[in-house]
């Protein structure tokens, strides 16, 4: 099965040249005896096994690379107008506390010779967000990538997301929001292709 096809796949088998899912039950079974829970009582019996399947499936982007995401679907093209994917849902994992980060991710190009499937773009996404994260860099990787893959004359990807930090622990703000943004070549040095950009994505007169 190959990496875009498993992306897909809400199999419970455990990913090549990681630690087991038994193994890190284990330590899950750890966690639940520190907090004061009995891991054998009927509720949390299974609960172990359970969640290190689900934390393996949640980093599952630690097991795939570009090259097979994009699988060749790249296509040539006389279109030089900005492609543009929006509200790319994002589930990923803030790398300080492993709590959620949810939200939406737009993504821009302007082809120079070439365009790539657009399933492609939001596969890129869920790679770089199943793995342990920061907004910040999860921006920038997503832009990165789609620049080495495409070679646009420019990218740029916008991030909004809420993170479970905030929202569940901490200051426990409940509506905050992080956005970040990433202008690669054209959509950083033309205030022209950035705002047109912005704009349609619902984000105009934040440039």
């Amino acid at each position: 099965m190959d990496a875009a096809s498993h992306s897909d796949s809400h199999s419970d088998e455990e990913p090549d040249n990681r630690t087991p899912a038994s193994e890190l039950a284990g330590h899950y079974r750890e966690i639940l005896a520190g907090l004061g829970e009995d891991p054998e009582r009927e509720g949390l019996k299974d609960t172990p096994l359970r969640a290190a399947k689900a934390m393996q499936y949640l980093t599952r982007g630690y097991e795939q690379d570009l090259d097979t995401i994009v699988n060749g679907a790249l296509f040539t093209s006389d279109n030089d107008e900005m492609v543009l994917l929006r509200d790319i849902e994002l589930y990923s994992l803030c790398e300080h506390h492993v709590l959620p980060i949810i939200g939406k991710v737009h993504v821009a190009y302007l082809p120079d010779g070439k365009v790539i499937g657009l399933s492609k773009i939001a596969r890129i996404v869920d790679m770089f967000a199943a793995r342990l994260q920061i907004q910040e860099n999860l921006t920038r990787q997503i832009a990165e990538a789609l620049q080495q893959v495409t070679q646009a004359k420019g990218v740029g990807v916008v991030v909004d997301a809420r993170h479970m930090c905030m929202t569940m622990r901490g200051v426990e703000k409940q509506h905050s929001s992080m956005a970040t943004s990433v202008m690669l070549g054209a959509f950083r040095e033309d205030s022209r292709t950035r705002r047109e950009f912005l704009n349609l994505i619902g984000r105009g007169g934040r440039d």
